[in-house]
C-alpha cells in the first residue's frame, strides 16, 4: 500500500500541482486511515496490505473508530473525501475496478457562516498599526492589501513584488493549484504599499545573506520572507487593541471582502474569479451573509415585518 500513497502524493504534487498544505492534509489523513488497517509494529513495520481487499465495510468501520475517538464531524468528512479521492487515483490507473469510499456516506456537516467584520470595523482594524514604526507600516499594507484583494494569507506571503502592478493596481496570485489569476486594489492600499515600499529595505538588510530573498514583497523583522503564522501572529495582536473585534483570523479579512463586494451588490461571478474559487458554489456562500443583512434591514424598515 505504500508504494500506492507514495505515487498518489506524487501525482498530488506534480500533475495536480497542490499546495503543500493540500499535500500535507492528504498525507495525514492517508496515513491515519493506513495505521488503522496495517497498524506499525515497535520497530516501525506492518504487514503487507492488498489495496484491493479494502472495501467500504473496512471504511466504515474506520468512520465508527473515528466517532469513538470524538473526531469532529467536518474532520471525519474530510478523510473520508481524501480516501474517496485516493482509491478515485487508483481506479484510473487500473489498480483497482471500483472505489470503495464511494459506497460509505459521509457525516453531515453544519455549514456555518463565514466570520466577517462589519466596514467601520474593518475600517478601525486596519488603521490600528502604528505607521511611526517599520513594522507598523508593512502590517498596514499587508492588512489593506488582504481586504483590498481578498487575498488568501498563502497568497500574500508568497507574493514578489514583481507581482504587483502599482500603475495599473493589480496584483498577480498564484493561487491553489498554482492557477494564476489577476486581481485588483484601491487607493487606500495603493498608498500603504507605496509606504512600506519606502522602508522595505530597512527589514532586507535584518537578513543574513544567505537568508535574503529580495524577490519577496514582504519580510518578517528578520528580513527574510514572512510566513503565514506571522501573519497570525501579528493579526491577533491588532485584534487583542480592537475592543469591538472579536475571533478575528486573517482569512476573516477575505471573508469580509467577499461580504462586503456582495452587499454592496457586485456580481457573483466577478467575485468568484477575484478570489480565485474554481467552484460558484463555494462563492454562493457569501450569500447567506448578504440575506441576513438583507433580513435585518427588513426587520427594521417593513412596517409589517
Amino acid at each position: 500500500m505504500q508504494k500506492h500513497l507514495d505515487d498518489f502524493m506524487k501525482h498530488l504534487k506534480y500533475e495536480r500541482n497542490s499546495s503543500p498544505h493540500t499535500l500535507r492534509n492528504y498525507e495525514s489523513d492517508l496515513i491515519q486511515f493506513y495505521d488503522y488497517v496495517a497498524p506499525p509494529d515497535e520497530k516501525g513495520h506492518r504487514r503487507s496490505v492488498n489495496v484491493r481487499d479494502i472495501d467500504h465495510l473496512t471504511i466504515r468501520e474506520y468512520m465508527a473508530r473515528l466517532y469513538e475517538l470524538k473526531k469532529k464531524k467536518s474532520s471525519i468528512h474530510r478523510k473520508v473525501a481524501s480516501l474517496r479521492t485516493f482509491f478515485n487515483f487508483l481506479c484510473r490507473e487500473g489498480v483497482m475496478e471500483m472505489n470503495p469510499a464511494k459506497l460509505v456516506a459521509t457525516p453531515r456537516v453544519e455549514r456555518t457562516l463565514p466570520n466577517h467584520l462589519t466596514i467601520e470595523q474593518m475600517i478601525r482594524f486596519i488603521e490600528t498599526p502604528d505607521l511611526e514604526t517599520l513594522l507598523g507600516k508593512r502590517d498596514r499594507a499587508m492588512l489593506e492589501l488582504l481586504y483590498a484583494s481578498g487575498l488568501r494569507v498563502s497568497e500574500l506571503v508568497g507574493l514578489n513584488i514583481t507581482d504587483i502592478d502599482f500603475t495599473n493596481q493589480t496584483v498577480r496570485v498564484k493561487g491553489k493549484g498554482r492557477k494564476e489569476r489577476i486581481v485588483p486594489f484601491g487607493q487606500h492600499a495603493l498608498k500603504a504599499l507605496q509606504d512600506y515600499l519606502i522602508v522595505r529595505g530597512e527589514l532586507l538588510i535584518e537578513a543574513d545573506e544567505d537568508q535574503r530573498d529580495p524577490a519577496a514583497m514582504f519580510f518578517n523583522y528578520q528580513g527574510t520572507r514572512i510566513n503565514p503564522r506571522s501573519v497570525g501572529r501579528m493579526v491577533d495582536k491588532y485584534v487583542k487593541m480592537c475592543t469591538d473585534v472579536h475571533h478575528i483570523s486573517p482569512h476573516s479579512l477575505r471573508h469580509s471582502f467577499a461580504t462586503h463586494l456582495l452587499d454592496a451588490g457586485a456580481d457573483l461571478r466577478a467575485i468568484q474569479e477575484m478570489l480565485g474559487h474554481v467552484r460558484l458554489s463555494t462563492t454562493q456562500k457569501y450569500t447567506h451573509v448578504s440575506t441576513d443583512k438583507l433580513m435585518e434591514v427588513y426587520d427594521k424598515a417593513h412596517p409589517k415585518a
